[in-house]
């Protein structure tokens, strides 16, 4: 981002919505500014939907306030439809109708052309293009992101919203999907994304961890990184599940989880507990590697949810 005076485009102010007994979010207040790429991180249930349905005018708050581009969600809600783009988590667009007639009826929506446009989604429309032709549904997952991606651009909108937009794609669809969104700067559009990927977080300029409906902390993702205070080990072993088992049982864990092929692991009182390697060596795991590492996101956001509850 470039130093220079930012415009806020949303202000939230205690938004809260229930479905039943269930608090879907819980007051929740936050701020994005102009061009920023601002991601809500969390796991599905967290309210990254509900929120989401909100801001873009689809769904009532049950309590709170929230702006977006200088309108009321609530009483000014036809003005705010024109100037936000949104791709919903579910894949929505017309299955029987082509790539080409789908984008050109979104157009139409908006009283507007693919050729008015075209310069904000050539880019992205590339990739599909030669593909103009077949139905939507015949689509792989990457070819139906870019189409829907392309669709929610075509009038151009101040705001791009995208809810979990990566979810059930490939690695590399995933990283091309990312680059699109970062070009998108130069039009000035801000994004406002959510993600269950903790990695992703990283691409963004500033991130909101979200969890049960409240959000634990906003900053940018290298600042929260910068945030955990502990010291934290990587531990790996042929034999995982033996290898967590034991971690939970020695007296000085204080959280153990599992990371891909290791575990993430603090202790009671800082700094590497002594007379691990012995405990895992009677507990017969011979082959254990420790190494101190520095926290990732998903570190973070494990620790802010309350990681002494994953100790023994």
């Amino acid at each position: 981002m470039r130093n220079e005076q930012k415009q806020e485009v949303i202000r939230a102010s205690g938004i809260a919505k229930s479905f039943g007994t269930t608090e879907a979010l819980k007051e929740i207040s936050f701020g994005v500014n102009e061009g920023e790429i601002f991601g809500f991180i969390g796991p599905d249930g967290a309210g990254k939907t509900t929120l989401f349905r909100i801001l873009t005018t689809l769904l009532l708050p049950g309590k709170g306030t929230m702006t977006v581009l200088g309108c009321d969600v609530v009483r000014e809600f036809r003005k705010l439809r024109g100037e936000i783009g949104y791709m919903p988590g579910r894949f929505s667009l017309y299955m029987d109708l082509t790539v080409g007639e789908n984008l050109r009826f979104y157009a139409s929506v908006f009283g507007t052309t693919i050729e008015e446009n075209y310069d904000l989604i050539r880019d992205i429309y590339t990739h599909i293009e030669p593909f103009a032709n077949r139905q939507a549904g015949r689509l792989s997952g990457g070819m139906k992101q870019k189409l829907a991606l392309s669709c929610a651009l075509i009038h151009r909108p101040r705001l791009l919203v995208l809810d979990e937009p990566t979810t059930g794609v490939d690695a590399v669809s995933r990283t091309e999907f990312w680059e699109m969104l970062r070009q998108l700067r130069e039009h000035r559009i801000t994004v406002l994304v959510s993600t269950p990927y903790m990695d992703e977080a990283m691409r963004c300029d500033r991130v909101a961890l979200l969890q049960e409906g409240r959000i634990l902390a906003i900053d940018t993702p290298e600042n929260i990184r910068h945030g955990y205070s502990r010291r934290l080990y990587s531990v790996r072993s042929a034999e995982k599940f033996r290898l967590i088992t034991a971690l939970r049982k020695f007296p000085e864990t204080r959280t153990a989880w599992p990371f891909g092929e290791d575990v993430h692991v603090t202790f009671r009182e800082e700094g590497r507990a002594s007379g691990l390697e012995n405990f895992l060596r009677e507990a017969g795991i011979t082959d254990a590697r420790i190494t101190e590492i520095r926290a990732g996101i998903e570190d973070c956001f494990l620790e802010l949810m309350g990681g002494a509850h994953a100790g023994p």
